[in-house]
């Protein structure tokens, strides 16, 4: 087996990718610290196609080298908006028909595998600060709460993997529904 060159991949210009159809999937960061978390969130929804991001509270904006350190021009290609409350992000997505799923351990979570994702609905996972998680006025204000299953003794994972992890979920089945 021969790995891929990056001319194998046919990659899409910026201009490309941000004219083409994305998911109905947004993405909130709720108070994310880490200008290399931002990054690396701004890369994976470039992945998997996320229609755009909500940068909410401390959460830092582009342009930034550190921000660029992980994103690699991801910052570029996915379209993404500040808000200075998370509370005004939900404000702007509820009223633009998504529903509000909160990435958090909560009691009467619903667990990310048994998570129903039904055609032609709009979502927004909201992803929170890496020590705090999503604020609890945020968990309160969400339509539902989703929770990783986890094994280890940490019980919990990085800003980053988590959104990558609940991505890769709602990504999986919008492409199975087309």
């Amino acid at each position: 087996m021969k790995k891929k060159t990056i001319w194998d991949l046919n990659r899409d210009t910026v201009e490309q990718y941000r004219a083409k159809q994305k998911n109905p999937l947004a993405v909130v960061l709720d108070n994310v610290r880490s200008l290399n978390n931002i990054g690396s969130i701004f890369r994976t929804s470039d992945a998997f196609g996320v229609s755009k991001i909500c940068l909410c509270g401390i959460t830092a904006t582009p342009p930034s080298p550190e921000i660029h350190k992980t994103a690699l021009g991801a910052e570029d290609s996915v379209e993404w908006q500040y808000f200075a409350t998370t509370a005004e992000a939900l404000a702007a997505l509820r009223a633009d028909g998504y529903v509000i799923c909160c990435l958090e351990q909560a009691i009467d979570s619903v667990s990310l595998e048994k998570f129903e994702v039904e055609k032609g609905t709009k979502y927004a996972i909201v992803a929170g600060h890496e020590v705090n998680g999503v604020d609890q006025a945020i968990v309160d204000d969400s339509d539902v709460c989703i929770e990783i299953p986890q094994m280890g003794t940490k019980h919990s994972l990085n800003v980053s993997v988590s959104t990558g992890v609940a991505l890769w979920h709602f990504f999986e089945r919008m492409i199975s529904e087309k």
